[in-house]
C-alpha cells in the first residue's frame, strides 16, 4: 500500500512540474492548491531534494524546480524515492531476495510477476504525462 508519503510527493511533484515555468515553485503555493501542510511537505520535498528530483534556492522567489524534465521523471521513481520500495512482499523488496525458502517457496512467482506489473505501471506514467492529464481547481481533480 502507498503511504501518505508517497501519494503527497507525487502529487508536490506533479504541481511543481505544472507551475515551475514562472519560477520557483514555493511550499506555501504547493501546500494552498494540494492542501497539504506546509510542515508534512517540508519532509517530503526533502526526500525529493535528497533523491536528486528537485533543487531548491532561497529568498523571496525562491522555492523549488525540477532537475530535470518532468518528462523524464516517472510516478514510479518518485513513489519508490518515497516509500522505499514498492515491492508486494518484503522477500523481493532488496536486489537479492535472501529468503531461505525462495527455491521451494510456491508463490514467489506470483510475486514476482505482480511487483513487475507494479513497477511497469508506475513507471509508464512521468510526471508531465500526470500534470497534462489532470487540473485541479481547488477542490477537484479532473481529467
Amino acid at each position: 500500500m502507498i503511504s501518505t508519503k508517497g501519494r503527497y510527493a507525487l502529487r508536490a511533484m506533479i504541481d511543481i512540474a505544472k507551475h515551475q515555468e514562472s519560477g520557483y515553485v514555493s511550499i506555501k503555493d504547493i501546500s494552498a492548491r494540494e492542501e497539504i501542510s506546509v510542515k508534512y511537505l517540508e519532509q517530503v520535498i526533502s526526500l525529493m531534494v535528497k533523491y536528486g528530483f528537485l533543487t531548491s534556492l532561497r529568498g523571496n522567489n525562491g522555492g523549488y524546480k525540477l532537475t530535470k524534465s518532468a518528462k523524464s521523471i516517472t510516478a514510479g521513481d518518485v513513489l519508490r524515492a518515497a516509500e522505499g520500495t514498492l515491492a508486494p512482499i518484503n522477500c523481493l523488496s532488496t536486489p537479492t531476495n535472501e529468503c531461505p525458502k525462495k527455491n521451494s517457496c510456491t508463490t514467489l512467482e506470483f510475486w514476482t510477476g505482480l511487483d513487475k506489473v507494479i513497477n511497469n505501471y508506475v513507471d509508464s506514467y512521468t510526471l508531465q504525462d500526470l500534470a497534462d492529464k489532470y487540473t485541479y481547481d481547488g477542490g477537484e481533480y479532473y481529467i
